[in-house]
């Protein structure tokens, strides 16, 4: 299936907003990126954590964090065979790409061990479809502004009778529009009341505020889709350099790269 043509979702949209060209570099050429741990660590928490919600919290820390340990271990061995050298990884602060494989390593079993501890001290009850799909890693397809959005939910619970989407993050960026998506794809889905959405913070090991997702309507949602479909199929990709440009997984492929993002 073609770049044009196929389903969007919150990440295409929000990576289209911030630099076309980037999109097209990823999307369309098909450069190769950069590797960079901070994504290893995300999947791997995101998989541990999801386990252990399948296992119905029957599962000890000492497991969950094996599952994270695997999981990152094969991953970054699998990133190691197409880039071997770590000072061309991406990294952040004051690390070196290597310095930041180890760390996050470590951060990452730290932050899973406690995932486990608060879950089973908080017990948030994961709401299950009406023909008992439980609402982890959630599939969805909705249309919004007459374009296809597609994307997976990490977490749906029950709170106060309502059904809440929560994201959970390992790292400090947090999107709104993300979880406006994923309510109003609830919502239109399955009918049942979406009022918020929050996220659970890895970093810190607690929920964030709620989010309220009545301010925002399907309508105008559905305009920044449709916006971002046309310019795809437009063949219209803006570079933006400065944005971010550092932490850029093609900008080794980019003509437009700026070193002072």
């Amino acid at each position: 299936m073609s770049i044009e043509t196929q389903p969007r979702s919150v990440s295409q949209t929000e990576q289209y907003e911030k630099c076309g060209w980037r999109f097209y570099l990823q999307r369309v050429e098909r450069v190769e990126p950069r590797p960079a741990a901070w994504s290893i660590h995300g999947r791997a928490f995101h998989s541990a954590a999801e386990a252990f919600e399948r296992a119905d919290r029957a599962m000890g820390a000492e497991e969950a964090v094996a599952i994270f340990s695997d999981e990152y271990e094969d991953e970054t061995n699998k990133a190691l065979d197409k880039e071997s050298n770590t000072d061309h990884w991406l990294s952040a602060g004051r690390y070196s790409g290597g310095e930041d494989i180890e760390r996050r390593y470590a951060l990452g079993q730290q932050q899973t061990a406690r995932y486990v501890e608060w879950a089973t001290e908080n017990r948030p009850a994961i709401w299950t479809t009406p023909d008992g799909t439980p609402g982890l890693e959630l599939y969805f397809m909705v249309e919004l502004g007459g374009v296809k959005v597609r994307g997976y939910i990490d977490q749906l619970v029950t709170v106060k009778d309502a059904v809440r989407p929560r994201d959970l993050k390992t790292g400090s960026t947090k999107s709104r529009f993300q979880l406006q998506t994923y309510g109003i794809a609830v919502r239109e889905l399955y009918d049942v009341e979406v009022n918020d959405a929050d996220w659970y913070l890895a970093k810190d090991g607690r929920l964030s505020r709620p989010v309220k997702l009545n301010q925002v309507s399907a309508d105008e949602l559905g305009e920044r889709y449709a916006a971002m479909d046309a310019g795809v199929k437009a063949g219209n990709f803006p570079a933006n350099p400065g944005y971010d440009c550092r932490f850029c997984d093609v900008a080794h492929a980019c003509t437009f790269f700026s070193s002072k993002s």
